[in-house]
C-alpha cells in the first residue's frame, strides 16, 4: 500500500499578507516531510487543475490536499478532487474570509499543520451548479454585489480584507436592495410575486466573513438550507443585520414575516438576462441554474 502523500496548494495571494514561508518552516520540521509536497498556484482555477491532473496521474495514490489560501482556494481544490476516491481535501485558512471552516468551529483549529495531518476524513455533502461543485454556499441578489465588490477590490490590490465586505454591503445597499429572481425548492415557488432581496443557499453556514447566513446547514444531512428574504428598506435592513451575523434570524420574530425557509434535495433559479450568483465567492453569469445536494461526495479532514 503507498504511504499517503500531503500536497499543500499555497495561494500566495491569499488574505493580507503571504503566508508561504511560515507553511513551508513548519512543512519542513514534519516526521511526514518526505512525504510531503508544495505547490504555489499562479492564477484563478490553477488549483483545480493542479489538484485534477494529480489525482488522473495517481488514481491509485492515497493522498491529502491542504489549501492553504481562502474560500477561493479551498473551493478549486475541492473541484479538483471530484470523482478520485483515493484524494482527501483538508484546509489552512490563511484568506480574509474562512468561512467554510466555521462550519467546524472557526480558522485556529486549523492553523497547527500537525493536526491536519493527523485528523480523520469524513465524507461531506457538496452542491453541484452545472459543471461546478460548491461546498459552502450559493448565494445571490444582495450577496452577489457584495461579493462582486470584494473580487474588484481583490483584484486591484492583490488581496481582500475586511474593508471590502464594509464596501460591498454599502455598495449593496444603494444598489441591489430589490431583486428580480424565482426559487423553486424540490418544486415549490418561494416568491410568486418574483422579486427578494437575497438568497442564501447554504451547504455550509458562513458566508461573507461574519455572516450567519445558514445556522441549520448540515454538511451530512443531503440537503441545503434555503433562505429566501423578501425585499426590506434599508431602514429595516440595517436593525435586522446584527440577528444575521449572529445566525438567529431563523428565530427572531422580526424576521418571520420577512423571510422563506426551507430545506430541500434541488433548488431551480429563474432570473432575467445579465443576472449573476455566486458560488463560494466566485460570480457567475447565469439566469437559469439548478443546485442538486450531492450526498456524502467528498472526503474532508477536520482537526
Amino acid at each position: 500500500m503507498n504511504e499517503k502523500k500531503y500536497i499543500f496548494v499555497i495561494n500566495p495571494h491569499a488574505g493580507v499578507a503571504d503566508a508561504s514561508a511560515q507553511i513551508r518552516t513548519a512543512v519542513d520540521a514534519l516526521p511526514q516531510r518526505d512525504q510531503c509536497e508544495i505547490y504555489e498556484t499562479n492564477g484563478n482555477t490553477d488549483a483545480t487543475v493542479f489538484v485534477r491532473n494529480y489525482c488522473k496521474e495517481h488514481p491509485e495514490q492515497p493522498v491529502r490536499f491542504i489549501a492553504c489560501g481562502g474560500d477561493g482556494t479551498l473551493s478549486e481544490v475541492f473541484n479538483g478532487v471530484i470523482g478520485y476516491d483515493n484524494a482527501e481535501v483538508s484546509c489552512y485558512p490563511c484568506g480574509s474570509g474562512n468561512d467554510f471552516v466555521k462550519s467546524f468551529g472557526g480558522a485556529k483549529r486549523f492553523l497547527n499543520i500537525p493536526d491536519l495531518i493527523a485528523a480523520e476524513a469524513e465524507k461531506i455533502d457538496m452542491l453541484k451548479v452545472g459543471d461546478r461543485y460548491s461546498n459552502n454556499v450559493v448565494n445571490f441578489g444582495f450577496d452577489t454585489v457584495v461579493a462582486m465588490t470584494v473580487n474588484e477590490g481583490r483584484a486591484q490590490k492583490g488581496n481582500a480584507g475586511k474593508s471590502l465586505y464594509t464596501k460591498g454591503i454599502i455598495r449593496a445597499l444603494i444598489t441591489s436592495m430589490k431583486n428580480r429572481f424565482e426559487v423553486r425548492a424540490d418544486g415549490e415557488l418561494l416568491n410568486p410575486d418574483g422579486i427578494a432581496l437575497l438568497c442564501t443557499l447554504g451547504n455550509g453556514q458562513f458566508v461573507g466573513g461574519s455572516f450567519h447566513c445558514a445556522p441549520r446547514a448540515d454538511l451530512h444531512d443531503g440537503l441545503v438550507e434555503v433562505c429566501l428574504v423578501k425585499p426590506i428598506s434599508r431602514l429595516k435592513f440595517v436593525s435586522l443585520i446584527g440577528a444575521y451575523v449572529k445566525g438567529t434570524h431563523l428565530d427572531d420574530p422580526r424576521m418571520q414575516n420577512l423571510m422563506v425557509y426551507r430545506k430541500a434535495k434541488t433548488v431551480e433559479v429563474t432570473a432575467p438576462e445579465g443576472f449573476a450568483y455566486s458560488l463560494d465567492g466566485e460570480i457567475i453569469h447565469e439566469n437559469h441554474f439548478i443546485v442538486e445536494v450531492v450526498p456524502s461526495m467528498v472526503k474532508f479532514a477536520a482537526p
